[in-house]
């Protein structure tokens, strides 16, 4: 079968209930709710560990976080660790990389994983160098860094809460110059085509905070129109000390609603933006006469608390839905057989490399724990019996604290909670079967949640007796997981 080619289109902390098609009424989300008109959207759709660098580098290669080790933002892929962008250029594929990082240390060159890669900031093709600056979660240049100053102070510092900004050249720049690179990629294929197909790997900033973005998008969002938010969690007992920790310190408690929606109002149009670049790639696509003959993949790495239970951004080692149910679609080649619709089949992002292994027609060279989605999008609804989210440390690994950031960071709500060497930053993993979610957690109180039943995730019922079967039975389920998936032997055998 003749390789089609594939474009990944990659937001960053972008929850799966802020597309309208998920039933966000304040969500402008065109461009990604289409795309059920001819592809799948993953309800259940999950990522396998809430923040950037372990994400990324589970869903690049299909191993979960705590197989190599991948449980902080400073251990990123060592040279021998598989991965997709790998993969698909030994395989005969043009890889264009463009944007984020958060895979390949900064002091290696990229080589390996791409014929170009652009990191939105230097124009020129950055493949063999090293140092990419654009490694980091904000994109900021002088002008941008002034605002974010001048906005950021007082209850509203460590919020990440900026609203409207005054055009688009400062903040979330970088993405627009994304966008514009993957435009010209597109344009250069039609003008000069190639025998190898090509695999795009955009991945960009938004919405990640801070909160900001500029008109038409953040006066486009009917803050009437927002759900209803989830309940404070001072307010909620027996959940995770992480999260009462972070709530301590981020100082929103005296918030009234109405500065939590615009807080929310902005970052919906945050995503908003991204969808309307979407829909730029999508337009490009189709002008070219490119896109019935290429897989294009939508998701984010991970959500973003966005108020809910007066926290804002994301936590390592909680798994409440709205930082990991992560959007996830596709829409694939026309030759590919495709059921278009909604799904509610459990999936994992660390599926992706399969998918993407079967979608272009070749073998992944190494052990990997995904399953392609290729089915699911044909039509099954069945997919996997349980789906995992996991994070944190155990005591003493002070590697994994992540050390360095003092109040004067945005960050130090969260980051000052993990270097306590109390049961916040440890070890726990989620485990979600059906409309249970399950987290098993090293240090302190277990976690057992009704989903159908309650959303927002607030009656833990693990401290109930009633449900103490349910409990067993999922925990069996976790070291099941953990049996299967703790290591893999590499294809490549030593000489003794």
């Amino acid at each position: 079968m003749e390789k089609k080619n594939i474009f990944l289109f990659v937001a960053d902390q972008m929850r799966n209930d802020s597309m309208a098609h998920m039933g966000n009424p304040a969500s402008i989300t065109p461009n990604m709710d289409s795309i059920i008109e001819e592809g799948v959207s993953f309800e259940n759709a999950y990522c396998q560990n809430p923040v950037c660098v372990p994400s990324r580098n589970s869903f690049l290669t299909g191993l979960y976080p705590h197989v190599n080790g991948h449980r902080t933002m400073h251990y990123l892929q060592r040279e021998d660790e598989p991965n997709i962008l790998k993969e698909m250029k030994n395989n005969g594929y043009e890889v264009i990389w463009i944007g984020r990082n958060d895979v390949v240390p900064a002091d290696r060159p990229k080589t390996e994983y791409c014929d170009e890669y652009y990191d939105g900031v230097k124009d020129e093709n950055t493949r063999d160098a090293q140092n990419s600056a654009f490694n980091h979660s904000v994109d900021m240049n002088e002008q941008s860094q002034a605002l974010f100053d001048k906005m950021l102070t007082g209850d509203n510092y460590y919020s990440f809460y900026m609203g409207k900004l005054p055009n688009g050249e400062g903040y979330g720049k970088t993405d627009w110059n994304c966008v514009e690179k993957a435009l010209e990629y597109l344009d250069r294929r039609m003008k000069s085509p190639s025998d190898k197909p090509f695999f795009v790997y955009c991945t960009i900033s938004f919405p990640h905070p801070p909160y900001a973005c500029e008109d038409p998008w953040y006066s486009s969002i009917d803050r009437n129109k927002l759900p209803k938010r989830r309940p404070n969690i001072k307010d909620i007992p027996n959940k995770a000390s992480m999260l009462y920790g972070i709530n301590e310190k981020q100082e929103l408690n005296g918030w009234s609603e109405e500065r939590f929606d615009e807080l929310r109002a902005t970052y919906l149009a945050m995503v908003s933006r991204f969808d309307h670049q979407l829909g730029l790639i999508k337009q490009k696509l189709k002008e070219t006469n490119l896109y019935d003959e290429t897989n294009l993949i939508v998701f984010s790495d991970h959500g973003d608390y966005t108020g809910d239970y007066t926290i804002t951004e994301k936590v390592q080692n909680c798994f409440e839905d709205p930082i990991s149910n992560v959007p996830l679609l596709i829409k694939p080649a026309k030759e590919i057989a495709v059921k278009p619709r909604i799904t509610k089949a459990q999936v994992e992002l660390l599926d992706l490399p399969a998918t993407i292994a079967e979608l272009a027609n070749i073998e992944l060279s190494y052990t990997q724990f995904g399953q392609s989605l290729v089915s699911v999008i044909k039509g099954a609804e069945e997919h996997k019996d349980a789906v995992f989210c996991e994070g944190g440390r155990i005591h003493g690994e002070e590697q994994a604290m992540e050390l360095g950031h003092g109040p004067k960071s945005t960050y130090w709500p969260r980051l000052a909670t993990q270097y306590s060497e109390g049961p916040e930053h440890t070890k726990a993993v989620m485990c979600k079967m059906n409309n249970y979610k399950y987290i098993m957690r090293l240090y302190e109180q277990d976690e057992l949640y009704d989903l159908e039943k309650d959303p927002m995730e607030i009656d833990n019922l693990a401290v109930k007796s009633e449900y103490q079967e349910i409990l067993q039975n999922m925990k069996n389920r976790v070291a099941r997981f953990y049996m299967e998936t703790t290591d893999f032997v590499p294809n490549k055998r030593d000489k003794r």
